[in-house]
């Protein structure tokens, strides 16, 4: 500010002391020129106060500015100091809570301490060394559970790859064959509505195809089990066969003949079986069921398969199908065994049949368990339940789950080795019903595939396999059994090799058999 009032007075100096330009100038001129000097220097004084003035004035202002700065800076420092002190109380409050809580803990801690040590010393006898190595594998665990997906899914695929899988669309045939029987349903109903012969119902995919595996790379087998009920004026009832069979049932389907005289105003076609002469019935009526498919008084399966054939090898023709495929009849003896061709795709096809156990899922069925079997013997089948099991893991299973192809890849490998494809089978089924589905990734693939060789080796080891659905009340919901399958108590499906040492010594073998070609797999020696 002293500075600005400095160089203000030096202008007016300069305006007021002007220089002269001649020196001569007339009275009258000099007059004039003291008159406006005298008008410029009572201009210069009244400047010069109210310079003053100002100045003062900003000086007021400034030294209110500064007095308010510093005050703003003693009421800031002064909140802050209030908020570091009210944060300091929070936290030792915080502190004090916590270490309450924490002394709390330390002494359900200890006293948990204390049990879990008491029962460590009752077992350390056997596993000092097992709970040292599993100590030292959780610790390690925790940091490598990332790597080890990681590498055992790079695994997996790798296994797999090394895998030469079938080409097969499963699902293409089982429409095909599903479709095909409907068909043929249709005719059946036509044909046998005033016969005395089974009542043939919708056809039941199962087997391996309709599960959703194969054993076999080619000529694929697509099983149905056509359920059969008694026509007009008969009843089926079944019985158990003799014993010898305890740990699988055998059965009998007695044929009886019921009295339909009550019945004869509703169909006036049709004579009472047991009332009426034999000789009018022979005349006026088709022969009994008694007297077409059974021997005795019990259903006979070959007789009825032979039926069978006779109907499919009659309706073919009337079928769409007919007009591009060529229809081959196989030879069997319990079955109908049949291919179907149109010169690049073909489909064998294989019919079951069976007679439910009330409303259950299980039949006395028509495939048999041994090479000589009697033609009116019909064992328990439990495929339908087994299906319906496949059905209920593929409902719940991630969809790249491959427990299908665990089950493939040991069924392919044991085959010329002495086990069944029922036994891996049944060993997988039991390993699917106790592992979570999903558990059956590829990263869990080769786990998996260990997990199936050992169970293999232990049941060897021990003579002992157990049925899967017989006896089992673990099954998932939807699947029905009778009361004397579910209570039923385990059945061994290794029984021979408890009472045959030669027949366990001979497994053994084939299992080390089986496992050095697994082995060899995995290293990629074949």
């Amino acid at each position: 500010m002293d500075t600005w009032v400095l160089w203000f007075l030096l202008l007016q100096s300069v305006v007021q002391y002007p220089q002269p330009v001649g020196d001569g100038l007339d009275e009258a001129t000099h007059l004039r020129m003291e008159a406006r000097a005298k008008l410029q220097e009572e201009e210069r004084i009244r400047l010069e106060r109210e310079v003053e003035q100002l100045a003062l004035k900003q000086g007021v202002w400034g030294d209110l500015l500064c007095s308010a700065w510093q005050h703003w800076h003693v009421w800031a420092l002064a909140g802050l100091l209030l908020l570091l002190l009210a944060l300091w109380y929070m936290w030792r409050k915080r502190s004090l809570s916590r270490e309450e809580h924490e002394e709390g803990n330390d002494d359900d801690n200890a006293q948990e301490v204390d049990n879990a040590a008491a029962n460590e010393e009752r077992d350390a006898a056997n596993e000092a060394g097992n709970e040292a190595a599993n100590a030292a594998s959780i610790n390690d665990a925790g940091n490598a559970v990332e790597e080890y997906g990681d590498r055992a899914d790079n695994f997996g695929r790798i296994i797999m790859e090394r895998i030469r899988w079938p080409e097969q669309d499963l699902e293409k045939g089982c429409t095909w064959t599903t479709t095909l029987m409907e068909h043929f349903a249709y005719y059946f109903r036509e044909v046998l509505s005033d016969s005395f012969y089974p009542v043939l119902q919708g056809a039941i995919g199962v087997g391996s195809a309709f599960e959703g595996w194969s054993p076999r790379e080619q000529d694929v087998v697509y099983q149905v089990l056509i359920p059969m009920t008694p026509p007009r004026g008969h009843s089926f009832h079944l019985e158990l066969g003799t014993a010898g069979q305890r740990h699988l049932r055998n059965l009998h389907i007695r044929v009886q003949q019921e009295c339909t005289c009550t019945r004869e105003q509703q169909d006036k076609d049709m004579l009472c079986f047991l009332h009426h002469p034999e000789e009018e019935l022979r005349r006026c009526q088709a022969p009994s069921l008694l007297e077409t498919l059974c021997t005795g008084c019990y259903l006979d399966v070959q007789k009825t398969a032979c039926w069978f054939y006779q109907l499919v090898r009659a309706i073919w023709p009337a079928l769409p199908q007919s007009h591009q495929w060529h229809l081959v009849l196989l030879p069997s003896r319990r079955s109908c065994q049949f291919k179907v061709t149109n010169g690049t795709e073909s489909y064998r096809i294989e019919v079951l049949f069976g007679v439910g156990q009330g409303n259950s899922d299980v039949f006395a069925g028509s495939q048999p368990r041994q090479a000589h079997t009697s033609s009116t013997v019909w064992p328990e089948s439990y495929a339908v339940a087994e299906m319906k099991f496949f059905q209920n893991i593929a409902r719940r299973a991630p969809p790249d789950s491959l427990h299908l192809k665990c089950l493939q890849f040991f069924t392919r490998l044991q085959l010329g080795l002495g086990f069944s494809t029922y036994t891996m089978k049944t060993i997988v089924m039991h390993l699917l019903n106790a592992l979570p589905v999903s558990e059956w990734r590829r990263r869990h693939f080769v786990r998996r595939l260990m997990d199936i060789s050992e169970s293999l080796r232990t049941c060897v080891e021990v003579r002992r396999l157990n049925h899967f659905i017989v006896g089992n009340q673990r099954l998932p919901e939807g699947i029905s059994l009778p009361p004397e399958v579910l209570m039923a108590g385990s059945c061994n499906l290794f029984h021979d090799l408890v009472m045959d040492p030669v027949a366990h010594s001979q497994a053994m073998s084939q299992y080390v058999d089986l496992h050095q070609w697994f082995k060899r797999i995995l290293k990629n020696e074949q």
